[in-house]
Formats: structure tokens, sequence, C-alpha cells
């Protein structure tokens, strides 16, 4: 029989109301509150940084490779580059690429009704996936190729449409400035969609409408695009097969990432580990001095007790290992109090979204959540094992009680 095991397992079988008692239910709530903010602060922030990168994606992809412009701003329209079967033949042969599509962007403004705002036109192709961008269409419908000269067609954000007070179905102008080639410099299009991403830099200034527009407008031959947007499949990171393309496109042409493009985005949603971080020491901590301090008492509590079996014998590493098998049983329950208390709250999010988010703010509605399982174990295994080495501390001090003046002790 495992001596130490046994008498741990009397002492927490003891229901008498006392002092300890008490401790030893605050130590396992402070344990489960501490291990429940991790796991919904991990979800949470992973949820976030996914959602919010998503919506980038999925408007422009994860690379952008275009005519090499290395100060390029976002309003700055892009240098044409021709469209190149090997060098498409290149971005679909890379490792983690998951397919390309061309775009292009034009500088515009757009008047209805004595209404005018500047805003960036982004033309795609027929061949689009439009899937990407659907999800985030409120009304109206999809772009229509079917004309054989460009299609007649755009797609404008809601905060736009609220703020030039733009309906579905209206017919809008746009003037196109510094272009001087052109014989026209503005364009009647019809509003056939409207659409939200919840992202502000994006819905006060893009636009969707049809590539061959845009390559009308700037004269350019029938072959020529702005650029190619690479997607990268799930798991891959972007910036390797960024710079494989790097050392593999022509010297006039370059590849970015998108994350490299809009630092400011990506930069916030970095800070979000920073956050996320600081909220496991605190928590760590907490849960750490709460259980030191359980053990500490249980062990002046049990003075006598220890007193009483070192007269009979008793090494003083088993009567350390009886605490720390007491003290280990308490971590261990306080963890698994906050797995459940975390995994319900973050469930119960994921079905119901009741924690709801100022969408200006955050770029979304309601607090997005993603389950890693591996990361939610590990926070679960670690508190434990960190608390349970911290314990070694505390327990070391039954080798200094002396069993005359332990039994003594009251």
């Amino acid at each position: 029989m495992n001596f130490p095991a046994y008498i741990a397992q009397k002492l927490a079988a003891n229901h008498k109301q006392t002092f300890s008692r008490f401790i030893i239910r605050l130590s396992v709530g402070a344990t489960a509150v501490g291990v429940a903010a991790m796991i919904i602060t991990i979800c949470f922030v992973n949820g976030f940084q996914q959602t919010v990168a998503q919506k980038v994606f999925n408007f422009w992809g994860h690379i952008r490779v275009q005519h090499f412009e290395p100060d390029k701003s976002l309003m700055a329209e892009e240098l044409p580059i021709s469209k190149n079967q090997q060098i498409e033949d290149l971005l679909d042969k890379q490792p983690g690429v998951l397919r390309h599509q061309a775009f292009a962007t034009k500088s515009a403004v757009l008047s209805y009704q004595q209404n005018i705002e500047g805003i960036l036109l982004k033309g795609v192709e027929s061949t689009y996936d439009s899937s990407l961008i659907k999800p985030f269409i409120t009304e109206g419908k999809w772009l229509g190729f079917s004309d054989s000269i460009y299609s007649r067609e755009i797609i404008i954000s809601e905060q736009i449409a609220r703020l030039l007070n733009i309906r579905l179905n209206d017919t809008v102008t746009l003037y196109f400035v510094g272009n001087e080639t052109a014989q026209t410099t503005y364009r009647k299009l019809k509003v056939i969609g409207l659409y939200k991403t919840g992202i502000e830099e994006y819905d006060k200034l893009f636009m969707l409408t049809d590539l061959r527009l845009i390559a009308r407008l700037n004269l350019w031959e029938p072959d020529q695009i702005g650029g190619y947007e690479i997607f990268i499949k799930e798991g891959v990171q972007p910036d390797s097969v960024n710079q494989v393309l790097q050392n593999e496109l022509p010297t006039e042409w370059m590849s970015r990432t998108v994350a490299s493009i809009y630092p400011n985005i990506f930069d916030w949603l970095q800070i979000q580990n920073m956050n996320r971080d600081v909220i496991f020491i605190i928590m760590a901590i907490v849960a750490i001095i709460n259980l030191v301090t359980c053990l500490l008492i249980l062990i002046l509590e049990r003075t006598p007790m220890i007193g009483i079996l070192k007269a009979l014998g008793a090494r003083d590493r088993q009567i350390i290992e009886i605490f720390l098998y007491h003290a280990g049983n308490i971590a261990f329950k306080g963890v698994i109090w906050g797995f459940i208390v975390g995994m319900g709250t973050v469930l119960l999010q994921q079905r119901t979204g009741f924690i709801k988010l100022d969408e200006s703010a955050y770029y979304v509605k309601e607090a997005p959540v993603l389950i890693i399982w591996w990361q939610i174990i590990l926070v679960c295994f670690a508190t434990w094992i960190l608390s349970f080495t911290i314990l070694l501390l505390p327990a070391l001090l039954v080798k200094k009680i002396k069993p005359i003046q332990a039994i003594q002790f009251r």
C-alpha cells in the first residue's frame, strides 16, 4: 500500500468544517478561475486573430505578385503586367499555393445625386472565386460578366451607400482622374450588390467591378492586368512561399505578403498575443499563490499529526509526499473545474454569440472563438505541473518540524 497516498486520501475525505476546509475550497476556486480565464483568453484571441486576418485574406489573398513597385501606397494604381503562362505555372507548382487570381485597381470619384466620395475600384475577372466575397454581400448579388466588352455593374460597401444615400439597383457615376489619354473620363454603372466586411479601411475605400473596365480605361492590352493574388493553403506560412517567389520571379516583378502591405491590421492582431501572455502570467501567479498558501495552512493545521507520524518512524520524505499528494489533488480539481467552466463558456459563445463587440473598433460583431485542443490541453497540463512544482518549496517545511514540539502544538 502507498502509505503517503493513503493518508492524503483520508485527509481529502475529511469533511469537517475547519478553516483549512474553507481554504481548500478557495484554492480550488482560484485555480479554476485562473484555468478558465486562460482557456477563454486563448480561444478568444485565436478566434479574433483568425477571423480578422481571414477577412483580409478573403479580400486580397495572402500574397500579391505585381510589377516591381517597392514603395507603392494603398491608393496607388498598379503598373500593368502581361499575363504569362510560365509565371502562372510557376505560381501553381509552388508547394502550399491553393490558387491565383488576376486583379487590378483604379482610383475614381463616385458620384450620386451631387454627393461624391473618393474610392478605389478593384477589378476582377469572371473566373474570380466569388465564394470568398459572397459572405460579405449583405444585399444584392455577385457581378455578372455576360457583356462582351465589360460588365457595367458594381458592388459598393454599405458604408458608402449610407453616406451617399445609394440603394440597390441605383445607377452611379464614376469619374476617373489622372488619366489624360482616356477619351472618356466617366462611366455609369449599376449597383447590383452591397457588401460589408466590418473592416473600415476596406469598406470606406474599395468597390468591386469588372477588370476589363479598368483595362479599357487604362488603354491596356487585352492580356494586361494589375497583378496576381496568391491564396495559400491552410497551415502554410505565406512568408516562406513569398521568399521562394521573390527568388524565382523575373526581376521586374515582385511579390509581397498582404500582411506587409497592411501592417497596421496585422501588427494590431499581434499585440493581442501580448495581452494573452499578460493574462496567462497574472492567472498563473494568482493560482500558485493560492495553492502555496493553502499548503502552508494545511501543514500548520496538521502539525500535531506530523509530529506523531515522525515519532512513529515516518520519514520526512513520506510526510512531504502526503502533503504533495493532497495539494496535487487540490490543483487537479481546480484544473478540471477550470476546464469545465472555460470550455463551457467558449462553447456557449460559439453557439449563441452572447458576447458582442463594437464592429467599428474590433472588425467583428461577436467575439469569435477558435478551439485548438492541443493548446487547451497544454494550458491545463502546464498549470498543474507548474503548481505541483512550486508546491515543493512549502512542503520542505516539514523537515523543520520536530516531533516533541509538534505533538505539543495546539
